[in-house]
């Protein structure tokens, strides 16, 4: 995968989690919306300027980009896959009661759901 389709793919991803449109986030970070299109479909390189504007208007650290370390308390979750990398990320760092604590009370809410069906 060539750099630039990466860099593409994640500013796609990061707008996606943090449920803002193209449109928001070309407002916010100054950027023009066909530029921030061409960007996420890779058909455009990313000067280091934009990249920093758009990094800055997704309130995010520029390591996040790369990373699956932090999704935002207001991110949109798409898909099942995103919602499970959010709930391991939530509780990665937190004590092993509170861990089974969430997981205890997952599985009520799982065993009720199918005592109804």
């Amino acid at each position: 995968m060539e750099f630039k389709q990466l860099v593409g793919e994640q500013v796609r991803k990061a707008r996606k989690l943090r449920g803002i449109t193209q449109e928001k986030l070309a407002e916010l970070s100054g950027v023009s919306l066909s530029y921030l299109s061409d960007v996420e479909r890779s058909q455009r390189n990313i000067s280091l300027e934009s990249l920093g504007k758009i990094i800055e208007a997704l309130r995010i650290e520029p390591a996040q980009l790369f990373t699956d370390d932090s999704i935002p308390e207001d991110a949109s979750l798409n898909d099942a896959n995103d919602s499970l990398r959010a709930l391991n990320i939530l509780l990665k760092d937190r004590e092993k009661e509170d861990i089974d604590f969430v997981l205890a009370v997952a599985r009520e809410y799982l065993n009720a759901i199918d005592r109804k069906s």
